[in-house]
């Protein structure tokens, strides 16, 4: 029941504005985790969550996960838009083309972010492929990934 619980917290955390422990008791409540403050006071502890402030200037509740993710998205963009010469997809498989030696480096972040839709990605030298579950997510990626490119 613990770890379920912690994980509700934090999916919760991840995905709602949490400012004080009330806000989780109650969400946890309408979740159907009946626990105490103390409880609650005990799971932030263990979970390491931390308050951050937000674009109004209130504090909330976040996640180590939070900061990772956003390192890794900052490294992806870094590395990408450093690596990459071009993009291209032919039905559901997207062709990455790299500088020389750099296509391990960018599949490396690119697998590190887990995009929706990416089945899989295989890198060599200077080129990564990656294949998608549709051609429609194939298409939609590779304008993402457009926008990574240093132009």
């Amino acid at each position: 029941m613990k770890s379920k619980r912690h994980d509700k917290i934090i999916e919760l955390v991840l995905t709602k504005n949490i400012y004080t422990q009330e806000d989780l008791l109650q969400e946890l409540s309408e979740c159907g985790f009946q626990v105490t403050q103390a409880t609650i006071s005990r799971d932030i502890k263990e979970l390491r969550l931390t308050k951050e402030m937000d674009d109004q200037g209130n504090y909330r509740y976040v996640t180590g996960a939070k900061k990772v993710l956003d390192s890794v998205s900052s490294k992806f963009g870094t590395i990408f838009s450093e690596s990459v010469l071009g993009v291209d997809y032919a039905g559901n498989t997207i062709v990455v083309k790299c500088r020389h030696g750099m296509a391990n480096a960018a599949c490396a972040t690119l697998d590190a972010t887990e995009w929706a839709g990416v089945v899989g990605t295989l890198a060599g030298d200077d080129t990564i492929f990656i294949l998608m579950r549709t051609q429609d997510d194939a298409a939609t990626f590779t304008k993402e990934l457009y926008k990574y490119l240093s132009n």
